[in-house]
């Protein structure tokens, strides 16, 4: 099994020059896999990767966590399906974020780390303690490139978005420009700003609006969506015109449901090369 995961990397390398690790989402990155990543994938290619879920406020089943942590933690606290950052010692979390961190060191020394995504949860609405806890994260992991996305439409309202992008800005973080569907309290409307020269990120999500948030689904079948050739060439322009006020622009598909991601993939890198 393992062996076609090496293979897939491989094949998938050869074809796109960057793909988002989101599996460190769910469990700390490992040297070890991190080195392997490194040196199977071509030169030029980058990895980015997604924070794991206490680093953004998400909760995370204590068996995820490493044993000496995990150990280190109250019994009450052990014995709950989910935990939550304020489950956590602060000594403990912050120890979480610096092994997040050092287990993506072979990637970095390599020059294979693309940037770090900082996704926050629905429930993260703006406010002073909650930009409080996004440069907390910026001061745990140094030197890397941090992108933002927000699941709380609070942040990119009409009132707040110039606040919101700003804040971004002044401290070199940058705005993870997404397309999702509409109409819900918590969309992100399909904002294209960039606040960080460096770098400009976008996530396609799909618009499956009848899965988006219907109980008991997978991520994969929220996700479920392919993009019409049109719909892609909507954003060609958007992207062509954030690209002039940035040195390097990532384009992700994150409408991972069978090989919908990575068909859309190329169909837009088709369009863009037109």
């Amino acid at each position: 099994m393992k062996d076609d995961a090496d293979k897939r990397l491989r094949y998938y390398a050869e074809r796109f020059p960057i793909v988002e690790n989101d599996a460190s989402y769910y469990a700390l990155p490992s040297q070890k896999q991190a080195q392997l990543w490194a040196e199977r994938t071509p030169e030029e290619f980058v990895m980015n990767f997604k924070a794991f879920a206490t680093i953004t406020t998400h909760h995370t089943d204590p068996k995820r966590l490493p044993k000496d942590i995990r150990e280190a933690l109250p019994a009450e606290t052990l014995a709950k399906r989910r935990i939550y950052p304020k489950d956590f010692p602060k000594d403990a979390r912050d120890e979480l974020f610096a092994r997040y961190w050092v287990g993506l060191e072979p990637l970095r020394k390599a020059g294979k780390l693309g940037a770090i995504l900082l996704q926050y949860p629905e429930w993260f609405a703006i406010s002073r303690a909650n930009k409080d806890e996004i440069l907390h994260a910026r001061e745990l992991l140094p030197d890397d490139r941090l992108a933002v996305e927000f699941r709380n439409a609070t942040w990119m309202s009409e009132r707040n978005r110039e606040e919101t992008l700003r804040f971004l800005g002044d401290h070199g973080l940058t705005y993870t420009v997404v397309d999702e569907p509409q109409g819900f309290p918590s969309s992100i409307p399909p904002v294209t700003a960039v606040t960080n020269d460096d770098l400009v990120i976008v996530r396609f999500h799909g618009r499956n609006a009848e899965n988006w948030k219907k109980p008991g689904l997978t991520a994969a079948e929220r996700f479920d969506y392919l993009y019409s050739k049109p719909e892609l060439a909507a954003w060609v322009p958007k992207i062509q015109e954030m690209a002039e006020d940035a040195k390097e622009i990532h384009l992700l598909m994150n409408n991972c449901y069978g090989d919908k991601a990575v068909s859309n993939a190329a169909e837009l890198a088709a369009l863009l090369r037109d």
